[in-house]
């Protein structure tokens, strides 16, 4: 009897160092440790990840404002997913590991549901173009309902987003909020699309407008992360080579669609006279940006030197 109550004090203390270690793994790396819950008796709930209520303090992004309240975004990263809406996630079943980063970013109207298995299901941000707006409210439930957490990020050029009642985009989102006022809308300012315009001549040397060029959700996805983010993980997305390299894997042009194929769609853009996005530039870019900062592509590897 003296033996076993002797064992118990060691128990617990053992007990209390497992679950201390645990925290201190859950804080270092930033996963999902669903143990740590049952350490203090918590049901087994969905499990929020730790880095969405202790980051401290948030940052101000001015470039882009609540169409609510008018304040700016605050948003501040650890380590964030960036998902691409390519056919190169079919197949990849990475969805459990997007889904254990500290913020998952996704683009325009790329959906969760049914996809789950290969590109996770949770999305903190939704980095959005003018022109796929009308792509969410066909189904406005799902992503202003549904997805009541993600913070929904439109750029768009100032004839659209206009404040004055004649921003037709920004007329569709001022609506949105007002039938579903727990929507986290920003919109991109006119100051912070020039300064994106301006990144882009400084590092292509181009003019976007004067090149006829149009800016895609990638780079503007890119912009903000790289602001709002310690480290950035790409998934899915091709680097400027990958359409040239024999024996490339054909997929569509996105990963929800069938129809398009991405390699033609990159190609006819980027060679358009007059509107096109030019995909394989912004890439060249982006591999530019990822020697500077915390950034990698998988699903493919991309090779930066």
């Amino acid at each position: 009897m003296a033996c076993i109550l002797k064992r118990k004090p060691a128990l617990a203390v053992s007990f209390i160092a497992l679950c201390i270690l645990l925290l201190a793994m859950r804080l270092a790396n930033d996963v999902t440790f669903p143990l740590l819950l049952n350490c203090f008796g918590q049901p087994k709930t969905k499990w929020i990840p730790l880095s969405y209520t202790l980051r401290q303090p948030l940052q101000t992004h001015y470039g882009y404002i609540n169409v609510r309240t008018q304040e700016p975004l605050q948003l501040n990263c650890n380590h964030c997913a960036v998902v691409s809406n390519s056919g190169q996630m079919v197949g990849q079943k990475v969805g459990e590991e997007i889904d254990r980063a500290s913020c998952i970013w996704r683009m325009n109207n790329a959906p969760t549901k049914g996809f789950e298995e290969d590109v996770g299901y949770m999305t903190m941000v939704r980095v959005v173009s003018h022109t796929s707006v009308p792509l969410l409210l066909k189904n406005p439930d799902y992503f202003f309902k549904e997805a009541s957490t993600t913070i929904y990020v439109i750029w768009g050029p100032f004839r659209n987003m206009r404040k004055d009642g004649n921003g037709i985009v920004y007329n569709m989102l001022k609506k949105t909020v007002d039938t579903y006022p727990d929507a986290q809308i920003y919109v991109t300012t006119e100051q912070r699309m020039t300064y994106c315009d301006g990144v882009f001549k400084d590092e292509t040397g181009k003019d976007r407008v004067q090149s006829g060029s149009y800016l895609s959700t990638g780079w503007f996805t890119f912009i903000l992360a790289m602001d709002a983010c310690y480290s950035i993980h790409v998934y899915g997305m091709i680097n400027e080579t990958y359409c040239t390299t024999e024996g490339y894997r054909k997929v569509p042009y996105h990963y929800y669609e069938q129809g398009k194929d991405e390699c033609n769609e990159y190609l006819l853009h980027e060679h358009a006279p007059y509107g096109g996005h030019r995909f394989i530039t912004e890439k060249k870019v982006f591999a530019k940006w990822a020697k500077k900062h915390r950034i990698v592509f998988t699903h493919p590897n991309w090779t930066v030197s």
